[in-house]
């Protein structure tokens, strides 16, 4: 990497090869999020950014979840409403479970990527062993210090301290989940004096303001989500760009409604009608549920029902190239520090 600067692996087709390898040609770190592809799906999508790209990338999965048992009758015929408006036929009874963890597994060894990170928990030892043996780098996701603290017991290489300003999924896995919610410029440097490890500051960074942040407070590279999400190779509905340019401060909320596991998201009609309701299925139950849904609402454009993902400063969103989008960010940490002096 010649910047300290990680594109974050976003699942549902946004980390794009053309995102991730664009990330790493311009000297950032791409990532692909393949936690909801089939073993193939990502050797497929890992040859394609090596074909566009001889530069380190990452890939990322979700540490091994499970579902517990639940009745989506009502959830279904809350979707039935929806899928009717949107032109769709009556929902199904969803699937239970993400593809077999152990065989994606397989699937990023055969790729051998130079970063294997993973949310939502720590693999089992067997797993990251795998991984360090071939000298992949792993890193894992940490909301709070005690996770940190987790995480290097187990002997991952880096951190990436995910503030509660992040988009996208909360990863929370040793607390419960509003013990998780700790702000980026809090959480990095407690982290950074918990742990020996190298810490990766994530959450609300949009800018080089964010960036140069985050480095004094210990980080050695920033993760960003958000501002990547309206580059033009990302793979973001065009609603869902419009949506986080015209985003406000106050436009995010966090919520169980799309996918059953809390992430930050744009509030829409679907949220709020959802708010706190006891039919939410587990995660990924409720994630497969809403898909179709989700789908259909990107195509038309529908942002009442689109799962808009964003982090807390998507009104400081762009419409450039991801090469630009690093130029800029490494000009405007290098400006904001030459002001400081």
């Amino acid at each position: 990497m010649a910047h300290p600067i990680i594109q974050a692996p976003m699942g549902g087709g946004i980390t794009t090869p053309e995102l991730v390898a664009a990330v790493s040609n311009a000297g950032g770190l791409g990532s692909m999020g393949a936690s909801y592809l089939r073993p193939e799906e990502i050797v497929r999508q890992a040859q394609a950014v090596r074909a566009l790209t001889q530069r380190p990338f990452a890939i990322n999965l979700f540490a091994p979840v499970s579902a517990p048992g639940a009745d989506p009758a009502p959830m279904l015929a809350i979707l039935a409403r929806y899928h009717e408006q949107l032109g769709l036929p009556a929902p199904q009874s969803p699937a239970t479970a993400l593809p077999d963890f152990f065989k994606q597994v397989e699937a990023v060894l055969e790729c051998s990527p130079a970063l294997f990170s993973f949310t939502f928990g720590i693999p089992p030892a067997h797993v990251l062993e795998a991984f360090k043996s071939r000298g992949i780098l792993v890193a894992g996701t940490a909301t709070n210090v005690e996770e940190a603290r987790q995480l290097e017991a187990a002997g991952v290489d880096f951190i990436v301290a995910q503030g509660s300003e992040a988009g996208g999924h909360r990863g929370t896995f040793a607390v419960p989940f509003e013990a998780g919610l700790v702000g980026t410029m809090a959480l990095v440097p407690q982290v950074v004096d918990a742990v020996k490890l190298p810490v990766i500051a994530s959450g609300g960074i949009m800018d080089g303001r964010g960036i140069l942040a985050a480095r004094v407070l210990g980080a050695v590279a920033v993760q960003l989500g958000t501002a990547f999400m309206t580059c033009r190779e990302a793979g973001t509905a065009p609603a869902h760009k419009t949506a986080l340019r015209g985003a406000r401060d106050d436009s995010m909320r966090i919520t169980r409604a799309f996918t059953g596991r809390p992430g930050r998201m744009i509030s829409n009609e679907f949220i709020e009608t959802l708010s706190d309701s006891e039919a939410i299925l587990p995660f990924p139950v409720q994630h497969y549920a809403t898909i179709g849904l989700r789908g259909a609402a990107a195509k038309q454009g529908d942002t009442r029902l689109m799962a808009l993902w964003a982090g807390q400063a998507a009104a400081l969103s762009r419409d450039v190239s991801a090469a630009d989008l690093v130029r800029a960010l490494v000009s405007e940490s290098e400006a904001t520090l030459a002001a400081l002096r």
